[in-house]
Order: C-alpha cells, then sequence, then structure tokens
C-alpha cells in the first residue's frame, strides 16, 4: 500500500492495472486495496482502470477491529467496499478472520453486513498469530464450522465464499470470478 502518498496510492493502483493490461490485455485482475480513507474520488481512479475484481479486507468483526487492526475502521471498511460495490459497480470482495474470539452471531453479522453493501465475494480463514508481538488465537475453528460458514454466506446471497481453515483472501480467486459471472449470466 502507498497510504504515505497524498492519493493513498490510487494512481499507482491504477497504473498498475493499465500496465497489465497493456501488456497482457486477457489477463484477470484482482486488486486488494487499503480503504482510501472511504473517498470516492480515490475509489474511482481504481475502479476505471477496469481490474475484474476489487478486494478490500473487512478482518474481524466490528467488536475487535479495534483491538486487531492498527489504523483501519470497520465502519470505513464497510464504505469502501459500498463505494466500490453500488457507486462503482466493480465485483467487490472482502475476506474476514476467525478465531479471534468473535462469536457465531459476530460472523454473520459481519457477513450480513458485507452483503448489504453489495459485496459479491467474500473468504473466511482461520486466523493465525504471525508474531508474538500480534494479538493471539484465541481458537482453532473446525473445518465443520468452515463449512457451516460458507452455506450461511451462500443463503445470504453471495456469489461464491471461500470458507476453510488456510483459506486466504486471493484463495482460487479465479473460480470466484467465474461463480459471479456464472451467477450474473443466469440474472
Amino acid at each position: 500500500t502507498r497510504d504515505d502518498l497524498p492519493d493513498g496510492g490510487a494512481r499507482h493502483w491504477a497504473a498498475v492495472v493499465e500496465a497489465i493490461r497493456r501488456q497482457n490485455p486477457d489477463a484477470t485482475i484482482e486488486l486488494l486495496i487499503p480503504d482510501l480513507d472511504a473517498r470516492a474520488d480515490l475509489i474511482e481512479i481504481v475502479a476505471a482502470s477496469k481490474p475484474d475484481i476489487i478486494g478490500h479486507n473487512i478482518e474481524t468483526v466490528e467488536r475487535l477491529t479495534p483491538l486487531v487492526r492498527s489504523r483501519a475502521k470497520y465502519r470505513t471498511s464497510l464504505r469502501t467496499l459500498e463505494i466500490i460495490s453500488k457507486q462503482m459497480g466493480a465485483v467487490s470482495k472482502s475476506g474476514l478472520m476467525v478465531g479471534l474470539g468473535e462469536s457465531d452471531d459476530e460472523v454473520l453479522q459481519t457477513l450480513r453486513d458485507l452483503r448489504d453493501v453489495g459485496v459479491e465475494i467474500v473468504t473466511l480463514g482461520q486466523y493465525l498469530r504471525p508474531s508474538l508481538e500480534h494479538y493471539p488465537v484465541a481458537a482453532y475453528i473446525t473445518p465443520e464450522k468452515f463449512e457451516w460458514y460458507r452455506l450461511q454466506a451462500l443463503e445470504m446471497g453471495f456469489g461464491y465464499c471461500a470458507s476453510a481453515p488456510m483459506v486466504r483472501s486471493s484463495y482460487l480467486a479465479d473460480a470466484a470470478l467465474e461463480s459471479v459471472k456464472r451467477n450474473t449470466a443466469e440474472k
């Protein structure tokens, strides 16, 4: 990320997409961007470059956000995703980690929040503590619970959900995009 730049790196993101398109017009491009302070003008710069998917990870449930995310705010992330989805009309994606001490109700509320702002693709994975300085793992979630989350997400209307212990935000990105395209064509 380039949060140090006045535009949060938006022009850099767009320039990268445009450079890839010049070299390989058929490339599928998925971005994972910072929240850009939920500024529509900056998000529009990124969206105008026409990546196939624009992702921004919510990371965790609202209650735990101040504890595990150093700068990001839950509602700012939701607003960013809403701008991507509803204002820009781009395919949007978000991901969250579980195992930080959240309840099932909190995970389901986070999924509803994401769906309400138009997110089409969601990923859920096990939080793994990167170092002793990071927030500790509160629980290891079972594969069965991950499958339950996946089914709940699909029931809520997500076009695609990857949910398993080792899933990360870019997990099976090609399958996610194909699923969303198929669902859109069927409507």
